[in-house]
């Protein structure tokens, strides 16, 4: 089967600066890939990237079989994006976010608000429906974030380190709704600073200084590596992200 995420040799220049260096990786449907490293690895720069908002420099990327240049409208439909800092209205409820979302994507009223039941109760965010966006727990804003961004029903979705900063039972709670997410087929490709999040995954790509220098499950990664030079680097990377 067709990888639904696959780069080839994807790099990405900031004037002399490689934020990103000829990444290869396939990541098949169903899969929950996570990406690790310390802050400028690169993660974050190769999710934007795959999800059409900043061109690469050399190489190439598809996502659910769209180039992310020249189609990029089309991997836009396809796909739910929830960066760090979400774009969430503090003076309007949880349900009234919801709803400008939905507008947003075009969705019908009737599909909206069953949609929004359905959310609303997977989350365990019925509660506090009509709780304004600013008066949310750090946990709870993750959850409505990740609503919004499920609204118009992506194939893929692509978190960039969505529980940073969360409490440890926001954390539980948001794990359980991914899982739910990979039970309905939904691909998910993440990056995280948290080690016991990487060991949930499928498989763990560990970026460092814009290279990949291990690819392979978690537990596999754990108990492997190849060179003395890759096992020097991949405890330095270890180190700087379990300090971050």
């Amino acid at each position: 089967m067709e990888p639904i995420i696959e780069t080839h040799d994807l790099t990405r220049r900031f004037g002399d600066l490689i934020a990103v260096d000829h990444l290869n990786l396939a990541v098949a449907q169903g899969e929950i890939f996570g990406l690790v490293g310390p802050d400028g690895a690169g993660k974050t720069t190769t999710l934007r990237m795959l999800c059409g908002l900043m061109d690469p420099t050399e190489g190439s990327a598809r996502v659910a079989g769209h180039d992310v240049v020249r189609e990029s409208r089309a991997v836009k439909d396809q796909i739910g994006y929830m960066a760090q800092r979400f774009g969430l209205y503090g003076d309007l409820t949880v349900e009234e976010n919801m709803v400008f979302y939905a507008d947003l994507f075009g969705i019908p009223r009737a599909e909206r608000e069953r949609l929004t039941v359905e959310m609303l109760r997977m989350t365990r965010m019925e509660p506090f429906r009509a709780r304004q966006g600013g008066r949310l727990s750090g946990g709870m804003k993750q959850k409505l974030a990740l609503m919004c961004t499920l609204l118009h029903r992506p194939r893929i979705l692509f978190l960039d380190e969505p529980t940073n900063g969360v409490d440890p039972v926001s954390r539980r709670d948001f794990w359980a709704i991914l899982y739910q997410l990979l039970k309905d087929g939904i691909t998910i490709f993440m990056t995280t600073a948290y080690l016991d999040e990487a060991e949930r995954c499928n498989r763990v790509g560990l970026m460092h200084k814009g290279k990949l220098i291990r690819l392979a499950p978690p537990d596999v990664m754990k108990r492997e590596t190849d060179t003395p030079t890759l096992e020097a680097a991949f405890i330095k990377t270890i180190r700087e992200v379990e300090a971050a």
